[in-house]
């Protein structure tokens, strides 16, 4: 017996997953917010160089003194569009550059300074950013995109933490702890007195976002018998898109920055709160060796789904002699180093380093960069957030009917050739360029939920949380690099859309290598992915005839073994595939 049999006695898929994968998407859906917070607490509203006319215009509020426009002109210069340059001022006031005679010459041999005394913004949109709470325009824009990296570095530097200590200590415990890590620091960041301090607060949320994602799907994932895996994925996945539509809902109604950040924050104590019910996953702690504490869980969880005789009739020596396979593997110690040490698990890890990266990169390349497609930013972030429902409804369709190998492969290519396809639409046709970038970031939202669930089952339990930290890790490096790429638009407006397109075409290419797991059970250990690699290519070899229907052929096969443990065989996991829930 596999734990995947033991999962369909204690209930399969009944009460207990249904309510634990719905508490595991509420701390999901703020996880949107966080990511893309930036478009809105460090958006740039309009400015230019404060200037002694203020006091007579009603202050910094350039919007409602229409009046002002004319007399600023003979303390700030003008480009060719006669829009008022936002970084230089006049060194001494031109009045007479408000005369209809002036001339173009005189405006450009006047002297100009920097902005001196600070800025004026237009308050008209956003009523605070951090960029107007510290200046962060002209000769300091750079650090706008500073802080964003900032928070990048944190969700990163989690990723490796969290992805190592959950394989330690267990999902739940990090799980929790990231919950708290997330309130504190995130409310924390709301209060900030200084830059400084607001990059480090939003470093550490950065971090607990990893734990909180890496441990959601974790728990999920395994808590999930093998036939519903892919229905959790689009649920938890669609948990993020929801968050996408609150997050353009909370700004357009809260536009000072600090109470923005905070709403988004502090719900994370009440997830904290009652992260404390969650049960641990019953298969990390028999690959840690703790079976009584598994056996514990599985009867809890039994009781949940109404079959607690069934739960009664597990016992610490049917547990044990069910999964003799996990409990050797904790008296081994698995590192990062594992993730390339077998044939297989290398090819995973390679091809998967070239997926996670450029899903993330092309994705944060479109995603914070709302600003610029010409529309307000509220509704471009609820188109963003809306595209997600079909898409990730369409991947669900494929990954379920062809597996998860053609999902991830098409929605990559699609993304890159639609990104790539905004280089040859002319500027002056946004809605057409806006179409691209919205069908690419569907794709892309697609490609997510896929690797999500695509990882956790190439994988096995012993380092599965070691793989999804550092794909998370390829993740987040793309995070970081995507708003440096966009710097390259100063050579040629084009080549960003060229980066942008070429990584997730290459990368799609790099997932034709990984190994199908529709149908497939979990692994648990090493071994496991080694042998079913070498069952998936006979079966291959045995459908070339018909290579429409491989994966049904294959899996047809397996129904027809012995259905009793195979014991030093090494053949896989010594049991068939269920035919109920293979269909």
């Amino acid at each position: 017996m596999t734990f995947a049999q033991l999962l369909d006695q204690v209930g399969g898929m009944g009460r207990f997953q249904v309510l634990n994968v719905l508490l595991l998407c509420f701390p999901m859906v703020l996880m949107a917010a966080h990511n893309l917070l930036q478009n809105f607490t460090a958006a740039v509203p309009g400015h230019h160089c404060r200037t002694g006319i203020n006091s007579t215009c009603g202050g910094s509020n350039i919007t409602e003194g229409a009046d002002c426009r004319d007399p600023l002109r003979a303390f700030i210069p003008t480009d060719g569009n006669q829009v008022l340059q936002k970084c230089r001022r006049f060194v001494t006031t031109q009045w007479h550059f408000l005369e209809p005679n002036s001339t173009e010459l005189e405006r450009t041999e006047a002297e100009l300074e920097p902005c001196l005394d600070g800025w004026t913004y237009d308050g008209q949109v956003f009523t605070s950013t951090i960029v107007t709470e510290w200046d962060l325009v002209c000769d300091f824009r750079t650090l706008q995109q500073m802080a964003q990296s900032i928070y990048m570095a944190g969700v990163l530097v989690g990723a490796v933490a969290f992805g190592g200590l959950s394989d330690k200590f267990g999902r739940k415990a990090l799980l929790i702890w990231s919950c708290l890590q997330m309130a504190v620091s995130g409310s924390c960041a709301a209060f900030a007195p200084s830059f400084t301090a607001y990059c480090i607060f939003r470093f550490l949320s950065g971090m607990a976002l990893s734990g909180i994602g890496l441990n959601c799907v974790s728990l999920s994932v395994e808590w999930t018998p093998m036939h519903s895996r892919a229905t959790i994925s689009m649920v938890t996945g669609y948990s993020y898109s929801v968050g996408q539509f609150i997050l353009a809902g909370v700004a357009y109604a809260i536009r000072d920055w600090r109470w923005l950040q905070l709403a988004v924050s502090f719900p994370y104590f009440a997830f904290f709160l009652y992260g404390w019910w969650f049960t641990e996953s019953a298969r990390w702690y028999a690959t840690a060796g703790k079976l009584d504490q598994a056996l514990k869980e599985l009867q809890k969880v039994a009781r949940i789904n109404g079959q607690k005789e069934q739960g009664q009739k597990l016992s610490l020596e049917v547990l044990k002699a069910s999964l003799q396979k996990e409990a050797p593997s904790a008296k081994s110690n698995f590192t990062a180093a594992d993730l390339v040490r077998s044939p297989v698990v290398r090819r995973v890890t390679c091809c998967l380093c070239f997926v996670w990266f450029s899903t993330s990169f092309a994705y944060y390349g479109l995603a914070m960069d709302l600003q610029n497609f010409g529309v307000s930013v509220y509704l471009i972030q609820v188109i963003f957030g809306a595209v997600d429902i079909p898409a990730k409804l369409i991947a669900f369709i494929v990954i379920c009917y062809f597996g998860r190998r053609i999902t991830q492969a098409l929605t990559l290519i699609l993304a890159g050739l639609s990104i790539a396809g905004n280089i040859f639409v002319p500027q002056d046709m946004q809605i057409l360029r806006t179409v691209f970038a919205v069908f690419g970031k569907g794709c892309l939202a697609a490609s997510f939920n896929c690797v999500f669930l695509y990882t956790g089952e190439l994988y096995p339990t012993v380092i599965r949380q070691t793989g999804m930290g550092f794909g998370n890790t390829m993740a987040r490096v793309g995070g970081i690099v995507a708003p440096l790429v966009r710097m390259t638009g100063e050579y040629s407006p084009s080549l960003p859309l060229l980066i942008y397109g070429a990584a997730p075409i290459i990368s799609g290419i790099a997932a034709c290598f990984l190994p199908e797991t529709l149908n497939m059970p979990l692994p648990d250990t090493i071994e496991d992915v080694e042998n079913q690699n070498l069952e998936q290519q006979k079966g291959d070899e045995g459908c070339k005839g018909t290579p429409s229907h491989q994966d049904d052929i294959f899996l047809d096969m397996r129904m027809f073994k012995d259905p009793r443990p195979l014991e030093n065989t090494g053949k896989g996991d010594g049991a068939a595939v269920d035919p109920a829930k293979s269909s």
